[in-house]
């Protein structure tokens, strides 16, 4: 079974603002709460992820490797994150609007053992609202 979600942010910000946010992969890690640590290459354009999901046969972290597979900036960017226990594709696109920005997010979740889509079926709503309110405060703080 695969988890498909699309979400829409309308921000009063500036779309480079977002842009700064949303391309950053330390920043995306930090608002993802099953993410306990990771390490960024910032010059590989990769991030390693330590995951903890609360799933039976998951008894430790989930190491995913994440790549920005595309990057456009300042309007797009898809990254890809593969381990044993999950896929994940994450696709941000910036529109500017009247005033500000949008920000289409759209995740594919494939997993790869028991548990993994029902856990993200329950909870990439509450995930993507914990990466709504971190890219909130930053473009606000920057306001």
């Amino acid at each position: 079974m695969t988890v498909r979600v699309r979400r829409v942010f309308e921000f009063d910000a500036d779309p480079e603002a977002v842009w700064d946010f949303i391309a950053d992969p330390s920043k995306r890690a930090d608002a993802i709460s099953v993410v306990e640590r990771y390490e960024v290459d910032r010059d590989a354009g990769t991030a390693t992820w330590h995951v903890r999901l609360p799933i039976p046969l998951v008894n430790s972290t989930a190491r995913v490797e994440t790549e920005d597979v595309t990057r456009d900036p300042p309007k797009y960017v898809k990254f890809v994150g593969k381990s044993s226990v999950l896929r994940v594709t994450g696709e941000h696109t910036i529109e500017p609007t009247e005033g500000g920005a949008r920000l289409v997010n759209e995740f594919v979740v494939d997993g790869r053992v028991p548990g993994v889509e029902g856990f993200f079926k329950r909870n990439l709503d509450t995930e993507l609202e914990n990466l709504e309110r971190a890219l909130r405060r930053a473009v606000e703080a920057d306001a």
